[in-house]
């Protein structure tokens, strides 16, 4: 509770979850439950449990919080953060990288453009964490150098959605609507010094 207390406390909160098998449902049959990790800004990481994967356990959770909310891209993230005034909420790039990844065996060359592009990004956060930046300094730097590049990023997917000729079932298409739905929530790192990436 302690830490939990704590980590409600960040600016930046990392949340998500994972089924772990817990509880008998049957005989010879374990039921599924959730850990739905909570990561604060001081490094803190606590593993809350609930049965379910619903949203009210999310609420229940976070309880007062107020800031930034970084997740992945489940939904009920997104319809917690609508219902409440004071919290952002940020998508994970990682996340967004991995629908490309998982679209590569299908189509190998935009992959390779999108996960280039994604990695540029990193290559910018990569460089401000070797230069040591912080506050306004890396706020201007992520301006500056990441902005551009997540723009490029957003209208390269819009250019081809409309210039290729992909079928609604194409691995591709879905990666490059993940992002695009996700658009404003993945921006916020852009606003923000101490927002992660993922």
């Amino acid at each position: 509770h302690a830490l939990l207390s704590s980590i409600l406390q960040s600016q930046v909160l990392a949340m998500d979850e994972t089924p772990i098998k817990a509880g008998r449902q049957a005989k010879g049959q374990l039921q599924t439950g959730y850990f739905w990790p909570l990561y604060g800004d001081q490094h803190e990481i606590v593993f809350p449990f609930a049965p379910t994967r619903a949203e009210r356990v999310v609420r229940d959770v976070l309880g007062s919080f107020c800031g930034v909310l970084l997740t992945d891209g489940y939904k009920v993230y997104d319809r917690f953060v609508r219902s409440m005034v004071d919290i952002v909420h940020a998508q994970c790039w990682t996340h967004t990288r991995r629908q490309f990844i998982d679209a590569q065996m299908v189509e190998p060359g935009l992959v390779a453009q999108a996960l280039e592009q994604i990695g540029a990004l990193y290559a910018v956060e990569a460089r401000m964490r070797e230069q040591q930046l912080s506050g306004d300094a890396k706020l201007r730097h992520r301006r500056a150098q990441a902005q551009p590049l997540a723009e490029q990023f957003f209208a390269w997917l819009e250019r081809t959605l409309r210039e290729e000729v992909l079928l609604p079932s194409n691995p591709f298409r879905q990666a490059a609507h993940y992002a695009l739905d996700r658009r404003a929530a993945l921006s916020v790192f852009l606003a923000g010094p101490t927002v992660p990436l993922d």
